[in-house]
């Protein structure tokens, strides 16, 4: 097989945004392989994903440890499709990946401790084939574990050389404002929040945005199409290749309600954004 070649143009019409007050440009859009990318998935459409997405620009790609299923197989397909070519572009990618949720049996292999979120860096890295990332994350608060243990652990991953930066998910701003306030003790500033945002899901709006504007950390999100509910997919009723079909998927059919898929309501926005698209 020929070697993949990325497009000379790619750069072209993809916009980058500055992360917070960091020197790191990120762009407009990420590829996150939250779902379709595991071990139950096609292969092959990995390949032409990832590669359609860095052919157009995309130079960010967003995994955890747990992404698949089964757990840890979407960062092992990633590192394939490195080694099948898209690793010759390592400088020009923005890698992250993420520790805080299930992802091995015992008291070890959950939430925020030091031991666990070491060992699960070197764990992505291993799967991925990969001396660094970009960007490692706490997947989410732990209310077991001090703060002070979590990010210090996050800190002592920069100072290892193990990740470039650092960021949070899912964390509310009463948290994101502790863990900001010990990173900045160590002197390793939290590059970035990662939290659930769309037009079905504002709650970040009222306090955890301002805060991150005030702090001078970066924002991006995660499920903007509410998993697909924002898009024609479900308008007339639920696709047998749909997220909400798979039994494996977190959009369950109970949640694709009429409340949430209005027709009218969709076809509105749909006008709008044409609207805004063509002006």
């Amino acid at each position: 097989m020929e070697m993949y070649k990325a497009n000379d143009n790619r750069y072209a019409d993809m916009a980058y945004r500055r992360c917070g007050r960091s020197g790191l440009l990120l762009p407009v859009i990420s590829l996150g392989l939250w779902h379709n990318f595991g071990s139950v998935d096609v292969f092959s459409n990995f390949i032409q994903i990832a590669y359609a997405a860095f052919d157009n620009g995309i130079t960010h790609f967003d995994l955890a440890n747990n992404y698949g299923p089964v757990y840890g197989s979407a960062e092992e397909n990633f590192g394939r499709i490195l080694k099948k070519g898209l690793g010759q572009y390592r400088d020009e990618l923005v890698i992250s990946t993420k520790a805080g949720y299930d992802m091995w049996p015992g008291p070890y292999g959950n939430w925020g401790s030091r031991k666990y979120l070491m060992a699960s860096l070197d764990q992505s890295l291993k799967r991925m084939g990969l001396e660094y990332v970009d960007i490692f994350y706490s997947h989410r608060p732990d209310p077991q574990t001090p703060v002070e243990e979590t990010m210090g652990a996050l800190a002592d991953i920069v100072r290892q050389g193990k990740a470039l930066y650092v960021g949070i998910s899912n964390y509310t701003a009463g948290q994101t404002e502790k863990a900001l306030a010990v990173l900045k003790e160590h002197r390793v500033p939290c590059l970035i929040h990662q939290a659930r945002y769309s037009m079905l899901d504002r709650r970040i709006e009222p306090d955890l945005l301002p805060l991150l504007k005030q702090e001078g950390v970066g924002m991006i999100a995660f499920s903007p199409l509410a998993q697909g509910m924002l898009t024609d997919k479900y308008l007339n009723g639920i696709p047998d290749n749909s997220r909400a079909a798979k039994s494996t998927g977190h959009l369950q059919r109970e949640q694709v309600t009429e409340e949430k898929i209005n027709k009218e309501e969709f076809y509105k926005l749909k006008y709008c954004s044409t609207v805004v698209y063509m002006v």
